[in-house]
């Protein structure tokens, strides 16, 4: 089919749909994302444990909700369940039924995830109403196969690369990736090492960035200073390039609210 008859087979909201904006009700992340992330792209959210990541994502699909769209929300390790995106829906004074609008789904090992990445395609064209996919705790399969040689790893992760740019370029999809961070030693130089040549260690996002497309995707770093603020870091940006220095917002907790620096 050619570009042409392709459109003209849209309706006229999934062309609207084009220029869409996904919010999180997080001032400091919607703005480095620059008012929203669009249409197409990726946001991956890493952090530590307790730095409110599931409670974005939730707030991510609530919000597309809010706006009529479907989602499709994959939990991969229990950390957002139906009940929380229910409370979150009721919070907002939005109808029980908005749970229709979500295909919920829990994927926990490494096969299942695999067998996921090879139906999604054929799933989305049968939910074309489907604009936002949520990928909660995507490091979790990987982390349950320890035994994966690196070499198969790198394979997989290239397959998920490939998957997540025909979500952006042929769906004109978002994508909400949330993962947790790993332990990598460095040499002085810093270089990758191991534990009998490394000198430091840094935290970084459990799967590494290889397996996201770089010109479709934003990367953001909760770092938590202290028990109720820290500061949300762009890691990379398909607006910037890598020499850009990458800008930081400072972020407060309310509660289980990320929001402005209220001082």
């Amino acid at each position: 089919m050619s570009m042409t008859s392709s459109l003209l087979g849209r309706s006229a909201a999934e062309l609207i749909s084009v220029d869409k904006r996904f919010f999180s009700s997080c001032v400091p992340l919607d703005k480095l994302l620059g008012e929203g992330l669009s249409s197409g792209h990726i946001l991956e959210l890493s952090g530590p444990p307790g730095t409110a990541k599931e409670t974005l994502a939730t707030r991510f699909a609530c919000n597309a909700v809010s706006s009529n769209d479907q989602v499709l929300f994959v939990d991969m390790q229990n950390m957002a369940s139906p009940a929380s995106l229910h409370s979150e829906l009721r919070s907002r004074n939005l109808p029980d039924t908005g749970l229709d609008l979500v295909h919920y789904l829990n994927i926990f090992t490494l096969p299942d995830f695999l067998a996921f990445l090879y139906n999604l395609p054929l799933f989305l064209e049968a939910h074309p109403s489907i604009r936002l996919v949520i990928l909660n705790s995507i490091w979790f399969p990987f982390h349950t196969s320890p035994g994966l040689k690196s070499f198969t790893r790198s394979s997989l992760l290239a397959h998920l690369k490939q998957v997540l740019a025909r979500l952006c370029s042929s769906f004109d999809i978002s994508v909400v990736i949330t993962t947790q961070l790993a332990t990598k030693l460095l040499t002085p130089d810093g270089s990758p090492a191991n534990f009998d040549t490394g000198s430091r260690a840094v935290l970084v996002p459990q799967l590494g960035g290889d397996y996201l497309p770089p010109h479709r995707t934003y990367r953001v770093l909760i770092v938590p200073e202290t028990r109720t603020s820290g500061v949300l870091r762009l890691l990379s940006s398909p607006r910037c390039d890598r020499e850009d220095v990458m800008p930081d917002e400072p972020y407060e907790m309310d509660g289980n609210t990320m929001g402005p620096c209220k001082s």
